[in-house]
């Protein structure tokens, strides 16, 4: 039988993890030159192309492979399958050769060894993956025109198509595995991350005065120098195909901007490491669609609370669209600020004046400056969390423990003036003994607080906190980001009766435009004028269009009735379920922001098994919801359906059984050191 082979590189530049990485250099050449180079010293293959994508995104590949006279063929970006069988039918091999360009150590060796394996025993595919003991990085699959030719006609699913071989393998009886007597697998000597690179790098140095390296004596540096490859020893081999886009570009995320993203509660840590879908490319309703296009039934946190009206409300939407084709910016100011703050005054009729921000942690901010200048005290007494910013996170300093009930375990108090110390002293909800101690001892001039924190507040608690301020001419704020509009048209404090000086509203105000509101008392807010407030994109137009709009669409069809009736339901059946399977559990929340704990000391991997498994089930969840108009009777019910199955599970855990399941599940964090 006459052979003709030819190997198939297989670049793009387009990485989800490592952009461009084909492209990084070893000493003076590219990645994909230095792969081409080595494997050309075989004199029994009759061709190597490198096959990369028909995308503009792949012009500077072409390019540089144009002018360094390296074959190449431009195919489907995304079926890589049919890249691969539309290249080789114009040449019609016996036998393909794959090779990954992120590789730059491939050895010409292997490959020589494999090609004679199938010319003496005529295999249909031989590879040295199935199982690996080479270093990753050596990988070499060799198969049949045949075989390709039937996966191409054959496989359905886009796994198959994006990773070539895998139907292959499934369905070829007459293979071969070619392994070394040491097994070398853990180690990596592929780039698919920044810390890859260094690895090479490194092991480079080592072989880089040799003319030819092969893999023996890359074997050699790893058995002398096994250091070298601690880091990036502990990514798991071939991770690319079985992880999500999202979670590929999360690990990308974290090598350029610090922690990974901008919001801790949206860090995929919080629900369910390396699994979490991550990132999103759409949102309508109360669905998402991540990276890849699978879609979601959000029942988690709907953007940590802004979107009561449903992701995409089309109203709204609609009048923000039309105000950005009018200029979203201008020299002169946007006249729906002071439509807004017109607006927020009539449906607060304690209220006289208002300023505006954009984002929570600022409008805390701008309620505390506001409120110290007016107090002429700089001592604050809080509950609850309101920020990120200097003033607050200042209760860390005096102990690193005074934030754990409001926000996460160990705050880092580091790059916080320590002069701050002991200008915020926290206070536990509903202990009010304890707040008037608090107060007398530390000279108290502004009270901050959440109005409800987990549950409704006792024995006049909020009550009594008012006539403490007022006797004591101490400013009083009610932090409502999140609680606005959940269960009253404007505010918890308009239920409890109780007017602080000053209120916060964000979040759900323009249902994911950011826009927050400081409204409060005419005496108190007229401070602002004697301290600097001031911010350039607080004018910036859209934000409070899209406020109005909300909340002309919340009053039509009083949203904080639907999104309440919906929490009692869900929180009935949580204990309707919990009862059944005899777990015992906590139902805490607004109704509009129910959440469930069950009392035992495996909480947190019942927690993280709970989100695993409503991932299976295609709905994105934790132990909490923040409800929407978007969430409708039939997708309650399909939800509330896997809750009762997943609590039959977690009531076996409690009893011993099935504990395997446990395992391998990765579990959620609960701290702020361990995210970093």
């Amino acid at each position: 039988m006459k052979y003709k082979i030819i190997v198939i590189v297989q670049a793009r530049l387009g990485s989800t993890r490592y952009p461009n990485k084909v492209l990084e250099k070893l000493g003076k050449k590219t990645l994909i030159e230095i792969i081409v180079k080595r494997l050309s010293k075989s004199n029994l293959v009759d061709k190597i192309i490198v096959a990369t994508t028909n995308s503009s995104s792949d012009r500077e590949l072409t390019t540089l492979l144009k002018k360094k006279k390296i074959n190449f063929y431009t195919g489907d970006e995304k079926n890589v399958l049919l890249r691969y069988y539309s290249l080789a039918k114009k040449f019609k091999p016996t036998h393909i050769v794959r090779v990954c360009g992120d590789c730059p150590f491939s050895d010409y060796k292997i490959l020589d060894k494999m090609i004679k394996l199938i010319k003496s025993k005529h295999y249909d595919y031989v590879s040295n993956t199935n199982p690996p003991t080479f270093p990753d990085g050596f990988d070499v699959e060799i198969f049949s025109y045949k075989s390709l030719i039937e996966a191409k006609t054959k496989a359905k699913n886009n796994f198959d198509k994006e990773h070539v071989t895998p139907f292959i393998i499934r369905n070829t009886k007459n293979s071969f595995n070619l392994t070394l007597d040491k097994d070398y697998s853990k180690y990596r000597l592929t780039i698919d991350e920044p810390r890859d690179l260094i690895v090479i790098k490194n092991t480079f140095e080592k072989l880089k005065n040799k003319n030819y390296f092969d893999h023996k004596d890359v074997l050699n540096v790893i058995d002398k120098f096994p250091k070298l490859f601690n880091k990036n020893i502990f990514i798991q081999r071939n991770i690319g195909s079985k992880i999500s886009t999202g979670q590929k570009l999360w690990s990308r995320a974290k090598n350029v901007i610090p922690g990974g993203n901008m919001l801790l509660s949206k860090r995929p840590e919080m629900f369910l490491p390396d699994l979490w879908p991550t990132y999103f490319s759409k949102s309508k309703g109360c669905h998402v669609w991540d990276l890849d296009g699978k879609k979601y039934l959000d029942f988690a946190s709907m953007s940590v609370g802004t979107n009561i009206m449903g992701y995409a409300n089309s109203k709204i939407d609609n009048a923000v669209k039309k105000s950005i084709n009018k200029g979203n910016m201008s020299s002169l100011n946007c006249p729906e600020e002071v439509y807004l703050a017109e607006k927020l005054i009539k449906m607060h009729k304690s209220f006289d004046m208002v300023r505006f921000a954009k984002t929570g942690g600022e409008a805390n901010s701008i309620a505390i400056r506001i409120s110290r200048a007016f107090s002429k005290k700089d001592n604050v007494a809080i509950c609850g969390y309101h920020g990120w910013h200097d003033w607050y996170l200042s209760a860390n300093i005096s102990s690193s423990k005074n934030l754990n009930q409001h926000l996460l375990a160990g705050l880092s108090t580091s790059g916080v003036p320590k002069k701050l110390k002991n200008t915020v002293f926290p206070f536990e909800y509903n202990n009010i003994e304890k707040f008037f101690q608090i107060c007398k001892k530390n000279n108290i001039g502004v009270v901050k607080m959440e109005v409800y924190r987990n549950f409704s507040p006792k024995n006049n608690f909020l009550k009594k906190i008012r006539n403490f301020c007022t006797k004591n001419k101490i400013v009083l704020i009610f932090d409502e980001c999140t609680s606005g509009f959940r269960e009253t048209f404007g505010g918890l404090h308009k239920k409890y009766g109780v007017i602080p000086d000053l209120c916060i509203f964000g979040k759900a105000l323009g249902n994911g435009y950011p826009i927050t509101a400081i409204i409060g008392k005419r005496e108190v807010m007229q401070s602002a004028q004697s301290t600097f407030i001031s911010s350039t994109f607080w004018t910036e137009r859209t934000g409070y269009v899209a406020a109005l709009k909300t909340l002309e669409e919340m009053n039509k069809i009083k949203s904080w009735e639907k999104i309440s009736k919906l929490g009692k339901l869900i929180k009935k059946n949580w204990l309707k379920s919990a009862k059944k399977y005899k777990l015992k559990i906590n139902i805490t929340g607004l109704d509009s922001t129910p959440a469930f704990s069950i009392k035992s000391d495996k909480w947190n991997k019942y927690k993280s098994y709970f989100t695993y498994r409503m991932l299976k089930n295609n709905i994105l969840a934790s132990n909490y919801i923040f409800l929407s108009i978007a969430h409708k009777n039939n997708l309650l019910k399909k939800y509330l359906k896997i809750v009762n199955k997943i609590f039959k599970e977690i009531s076996n855990f409690e009893s011993g059984k099935n504990l395997e399941m446990l395992e391998n599940i990765p579990e959620s964090h609960t701290g702020f050191k361990r995210l970093n």
